[in-house]
C-alpha cells in the first residue's frame, strides 16, 4: 500500500486519521512536536493491530522542521504518497486584544505548515504521477467565528490554497482536497461547558457533536483510489452547522 504522513498525528483527529489510514493498509508516519508519549502510543497501537507506523518529531511550521520531517520519513518508509496536513493550534482572543505573536503562531502552525509540507511532498508525487493531499480546515474558515480571527484566517487560507494547488497538479494524477470539521468530540471540546454544548447542539441539523472517526473516514475516502476524480473540494463534516 501507500506511505502516509499525518502532521499532528498523535492526538484527537490526527490520531484517528493515523489509525484509520493504518487500518486501510498504509504505512503511516505520525508527526508530533512535543507529545512523544502520545505519538509512541499511537505507533504501538497500530503495530499491535498488525499495521506499520513510525513516530517522527518535527515542527512543521518551520522550513527546517518540514525538510527534516520528509527526509526522515523517506529514509525510513519511502516517499510520502498520502499527505494529511492536520497540525493545528488555537490562540483565541478578540482582535483588539490579540497580540502579533498570537496571530503569527497560529498562521505558522495552521497555514504555513500546509504550504511547507505540500511543497515538500509534491516533487516525488509528480515523478510518480500519483498523490493524495488532504488538509484539515474548519467551518470557522467558511463562516468565521468571533474570537478566532487568526484561526479562521488560517483555515480560510487552507481552502484557497487547496483549490489553487489542485489546479496546478491535477494533470499529474495528484488530488488536493480539504476536510472541514465542525464541533468534534476531542480533548479540546471536552472543556466546553454544558450550556455552550447545548447551544451548539441547537445550531446543528443532527443535534450533536461529531466524532473523530467520522472525520478520519472522510479523510480515508479522499486518500483512496476511488477518490481519483475528486479534487479541489472542501468536504464539510459538521452535522449541518454551516448550512
Amino acid at each position: 500500500m501507500r506511505v502516509a504522513l499525518v502532521t499532528g498525528g498523535s492526538r484527537g483527529i490526527g490520531r484517528a486519521i493515523s489509525e484509520h489510514l493504518a487500518g486501510a493498509g498504509h504505512r503511516v508516519a505520525v508527526n508530533y512536536v512535543r507529545a512523544k508519549d502520545e505519538a509512541d502510543a499511537v505507533v504501538a497501537g497500530i503495530g499491535a493491530a498488525g499495521g506499520e507506523a513510525i513516530a517522527v518529531a518535527a515542527d512543521v511550521g518551520t522550513e527546517a522542521g518540514a525538510t527534516e520531517l520528509f527526509a526522515a520519513v523517506e529514509e525510513r518508509l519511502g516517499p510520502v504518497e498520502i499527505l494529511v496536513n492536520n497540525a493545528g493550534i488555537v490562540r483565541d482572543n478578540l482582535l483588539l486584544r490579540m497580540s502579533p505573536e498570537e496571530w503569527d503562531e497560529v498562521l505558522a502552525v495552521n497555514l504555513r505548515s500546509v504550504f511547507l509540507c505540500t511543497k515538500a511532498a509534491l516533487r516525488p508525487m509528480v515523478r510518480a504521477r500519483w498523490g493524495r493531499i488532504i488538509s484539515i480546515t474548519s467551518v470557522s474558515g467558511i463562516s468565521g467565528n468571533a474570537g478566532q480571527a487568526n484561526y479562521a484566517a488560517a483555515k480560510a487560507g487552507i481552502i484557497g490554497f487547496t483549490k489553487s494547488i489542485s489546479k496546478e497538479v491535477g494533470s499529474r494524477g495528484i488530488t488536493v482536497n480539504a476536510v472541514a470539521p465542525g464541533f468534534i468530540e476531542t480533548d479540546m471540546t471536552a472543556r466546553i461547558d454544558e450550556s455552550m454544548r447545548e447551544a451548539v447542539f441547537g445550531q446543528t441539523a443532527v443535534g450533536r457533536f461529531g466524532t473523530v472517526d467520522e472525520i478520519s473516514a472522510a479523510v480515508g475516502y479522499l486518500a483512496s483510489e476511488q477518490a481519483g476524480y475528486v479534487t479541489g473540494q472542501v468536504l464539510v463534516v459538521d452535522g449541518g452547522l454551516a448550512i
